[in-house]
């Protein structure tokens, strides 16, 4: 598998379409063509393998899928991670002749995805160093009372910067990391240990997102039950995401009828009224 140059730039315009600030937007952008999952199927489709793309992209979504940027704090950028990572990680496991949906396969293609996130960190502050300028010239053109002027500001200028910092390095990395792919095929065997490392690192990140979100929504220690569920579902009853979305849909049905009940009961003591009443009860 080759990434040729039109390729490299319709990934590179994706890039800047999902950059955050975003061109897309936050919501179509940043949150939706950004995300390694949808990332995984662009590159996919613009790659001509469409399983490997989902499969990767899947595998890196899991690593990332509690990142949050709050202000200007990124620690890792998807978007470098969704068009730079996942076709340089599609290469590296085609050229090694492994199965994307094994776990060497996805202990790769993870590995490849946070070394790119960090690199990709250095390309949002870029991003954001250049709109600085654009920032100033738009606080010029208020002051002025040119406020047609904020059109070009807020979207014609930022395309500048995010073909400084998101489509130029985006094109260049998928084009000329073919190489390093191929060196590392090259140089370093399979069964090596820094290979074999690679592997491990790689199969422990994803469990390293999983726990920084439930860092994020575990407040009791009760809450650990629906998650050690599904673990359970998956692993010993071996259910797939269908089967385990039923049970779960299921389970919060019931949670849903509990906690209404809850609340009907409180507004009934509330009230002062009761369910049924102790004179008709003697009659009976």
């Amino acid at each position: 598998m080759e990434i040729s140059w039109l390729q490299a730039i319709i990934l590179g315009i994706f890039a800047c379409l999902a950059s955050m600030p975003g061109m897309g937007g936050t919501v179509i952008g940043n949150y939706t063509l950004g995300r390694p999952l949808v990332g995984g199927l662009v590159c996919g489709i613009v790659l001509g393998d469409i399983q490997s793309g989902i499969l990767i992209g899947t595998a890196m979504q899991v690593v990332y899928i509690a990142l949050v940027t709050p202000g200007g704090t990124v620690s890792a950028d998807v978007r470098a991670v969704s068009y730079i990572g996942i076709p340089l990680a599609m290469i590296a496991v085609k050229s090694l002749g492994l199965d994307p949906a094994s776990s060497a396969g996805i202990g790769l293609a993870t590995s490849f995805g946070s070394m790119v996130g960090t690199l990709g960190t250095v390309l949002f502050y870029g991003t954001a160093t250049i709109n600085l300028a654009w920032q100033h010239i738009g606080w010029k053109a208020v002051e002025e009372g040119n406020f047609h002027k904020l059109y070009f500001v807020d979207m014609g200028l930022p395309w500048i910067s995010h073909i400084i910092c998101s489509f130029i390095p985006t094109v260049v990395m998928c084009l000329y990391g073919q190489d390093a792919v191929e060196a590392i095929k090259t140089y370093l065997p399979m069964d090596g240990i820094a290979m074999q490392t690679l592997f491990t690192v790689g199969a422990l990140l994803p469990s390293v997102g999983v726990a920084i979100l439930l860092k994020q929504v575990v407040n009791d220690v009760m809450d650990f039950i629906p998650f050690f569920l599904g673990f359970a579902l998956a692993a010993g009853l071996g259910l797939n995401l269908i089967g385990a979305a039923i049970v779960g849909g299921m389970f919060a049905i019931i949670n849903y009828k509990i906690q209404m009940l809850r609340i009907e009961a409180k507004k009934a003591a509330a009230s002062g009224v009761t369910s049924y009443d102790d004179d008709d009860e003697e009659d009976i």
